[in-house]
């Protein structure tokens, strides 16, 4: 009887892959653009030795699925154009796609300043969101899955959707801006291939073929593959509960009850950092209280609170109602207050702030408010504060510490989100990352290199455009100069500019100190799309600021001379230079004084009688970089003292 069980389960088994139903790609799909002037690789997959008819323009291509069942055609070159249909059938499927355009194609990887949706800039893009109606431009965004043991040939979910006032807010602000300034300029659809995922380093992203020079990063892939955790799923990010034990006095005595009584809560400002304000060294659960006025006219009304943004964690209540919660750091703390939570009177806002370590509290600098329809109450001031849990060790966090976080490790994310799509055609790649591997310049020079070379051989269609951001300024100004590891990483990125057809877009310029996801994406975009212009589409303009090429010591001054000044170089804001420091043969630096001449830069200083070398905007967040061409793109960082790409 088993037996013969067996040969029958044998049997069923072997009838469904004889009879498997036509599946494709998860990219073709409704709505989806093509890319044009080039073949166009339509595959997918059927039962073995399938005969596959695929229906576009008035023509049919034929071809029959291979012994695994696997299919291809290629179909011509295509004008821009559309919305046009495809069909594909086997003898007993048929499968229409609708709405297919035909543009340019890019995909837009990296991690959270990439992924950054629209809709978490929506205050500083108001106009941009409201005014969004183009249904040439749209977003495939890939689901964030990751594999740690092989390529995959698929994934599920995700769709095309087109840049409409609700569709445009789950876009990439970087990805749409780039996006919309191409298609205003050549009016051809654009699509967009969103395979980005926040946190995540350049590693993630890469085959294991591409990471062969890179032994330690290999060993971990070859761990990761026999390892039973490399089928688990331990992707979130770290939780507050992660870290302290469920005994948080506020939670248990309910300290966000308006009926509870605060007496004997010290007071504290917000914006700013505990550290700062009486409590050195404390990481744990504090909780913020404060009472504000709310006048009949606005009583009831929905609102939004802006509480800029909070380290680590937050949960915030309203007259004892949780409005919303947010357990890490980056995002700013903007949530929706229902109608009738608020009433006339006195109203009590409280907050549970986790820290995990570092300075915990109000990043100082950010919007803290809460706004209606008519009205704008200010948060900022005195509140009041009391300590529910110091931090003491880890010994009751997450179960298993030492799991690693996937789409933190090597190939994860290649082999989920990536090698899928390999072969579909595109115009080009845009790139922003680099944020979780700052540290690590030296090693990231050779990893952005192998991983650009590697994306083109797979993809097979030769030198693709490969696009980058090089990272903003981010962390504390300082008026005294200090090596720096963001500085140091941003010229190891630079370096991928000597592989043919890459372009950086410098954005020294448009950072926060105190936010590492900074709200000007339009700026971003825009330069990329200007970087797109001129390599992929090889028109001859100005796409990038001045790039330092060489210097000569003259007497006491550094003369410093640069490619790519376009119309002349400029400084921004007609202000003096700013961030130059000059130092001699004992590299002790000095703030300079820097001055435009004959289309150089001259730099001395008093204090430097026989001058060595000169640094630009070497710093993690650069007081005020103003180098720029009169094309107002602006110079990069750069230093005469060490590797220059």
């Amino acid at each position: 009887m088993a037996r013969s069980y067996f040969f029958l389960l044998i049997a069923f088994t072997v009838g469904i892959q004889t009879n498997a139903a036509i599946t494709l790609p998860a990219l073709f799909s409704d709505g989806m653009v093509m890319q044009r002037n080039v073949p166009l690789k339509i595959w997918g997959w059927a039962s073995a030795g399938e005969h596959i008819k695929v229906g576009f323009k008035q023509q049919t291509y034929r071809t029959k699925a291979d012994s695994s069942g696997y299919w291809k055609v290629l179909l011509p070159s295509q004008k821009p154009g559309g919305p046009f249909e495809m069909t594909i059938k086997s003898g007993r499927d048929d499968i229409a796609i609708s709405d297919i355009l035909i543009g340019d194609v890019w995909l837009c990887s990296g991690q959270s300043n990439m992924e950054h949706q629209m809709k978490l800039h929506e205050n500083f893009y108001a106009k941009e969101i409201e005014e969004a109606a183009y249904q040439a431009i749209r977003q495939f965004k890939i689901p964030n899955v990751t594999n740690l043991v092989m390529p995959q040939r698929n994934f599920t979910g995700g769709s095309w959707t087109s840049a409409n006032r609700k569709d445009v807010l789950e876009f990439s602000a970087v990805a749409y801006f780039f996006a919309l300034h191409l298609y205003q300029k050549y009016k051809v659809p654009i699509g967009i291939i969103n395979a980005s995922w926040g946190g995540t380093p350049i590693e993630a992203w890469m085959s294991e073929e591409s990471l062969n020079p890179f032994p330690s990063l290999l060993k971990k892939v070859q761990e990761n593959k026999t390892t039973p955790v490399s089928n688990a799923v331990h992707s979130k990010n770290l939780q507050a509960t992660d870290y302290y034990p469920q005994n948080d006095l506020g939670l248990i005595e309910k300290w966000y009850e308006p009926a509870y009584s605060s007496k004997g809560w010290r007071r504290i400002a917000v914006p700013g950092y505990w550290e700062d304000q009486g409590l050195p060294e404390l990481d744990g659960v504090v909780w913020y209280r404060r009472e504000i006025e709310i006048p009949e006219s606005i009583a009831n009304e929905p609102a939004r609170l802006f509480l800029g943004r909070i380290v680590d964690a937050d949960k915030v209540y309203i007259n004892g109602k949780l409005i919303g919660t947010t357990s890490y750091l980056y995002p700013q703390r903007r949530y929706a207050v229902p109608k009738g939570v608020l009433k006339r009177g006195t109203n009590i806002v409280a907050v549970q702030v986790t820290n995990h370590g570092g300075k915990g509290g109000f990043v100082p600098d950010k919007p803290y408010q809460l706004l209606t329809a008519t009205d704008t109450i200010t948060l900022t001031g005195y509140w009041q504060y009391k300590v529910a849990q110091a931090k003491i060790g880890r010994s009751n966090s997450i179960s298993n510490p030492a799991a690693p976080i996937l789409h933190y490790q090597p190939t994860a994310l290649y082999n989920a989100m990536l090698a899928p799509i390999m072969g579909y055609g595109i115009k080009g790649f845009v790139w922003y990352q680099g944020e979780s591997n700052v540290g690590r310049h030296d090693e990231y020079r050779a990893l952005q290199s192998a991983m650009i070379t590697d994306w083109r051989k797979k993809w097979g269609w030769g030198d693709l455009p490969f696009l980058f951001v090089q990272l903003p300024g981010f962390g504390d100004y300082r008026y005294s100069f200090k090596e720096s590891a963001w500085a140091s990483f941003r010229e190891a990125q630079a370096s991928s500019l000597s592989l043919p057809l890459t372009g950086m877009a410098v954005a020294i310029d448009l950072g926060e100190w105190n936010d590492v996801h900074p709200d000007r994406k339009k700026e971003v975009g825009d330069r990329l799309a200007l970087l797109a212009q001129k390599i992929a589409f090889k028109e001859n303009i100005i796409a990038s600021g001045p790039k330092f090429e060489s210097f000569l010591i003259d007497g006491q001054k550094i003369n410093l001379s640069f490619s790519n000044t376009g119309g002349g170089l400029v400084v921004a804001e007609n202000e003096n230079l700013s961030d130059f420091y000059i130092a001699g043969q004992d590299r002790v630096f000095y703030p300079a004084n820097a001055t435009i001449e004959k289309n150089q830069v001259r730099v001395s200083s008093p204090q430097v009688p026989e001058p060595k070398h000169v640094r630009y905007a070497w710093a993690d967040m650069p007081v005020n970089p103003n180098l720029c061409n009169k094309e107002r793109l602006p110079a990069a960082p750069f230093r005469t003292d060490g590797r220059n790409p």
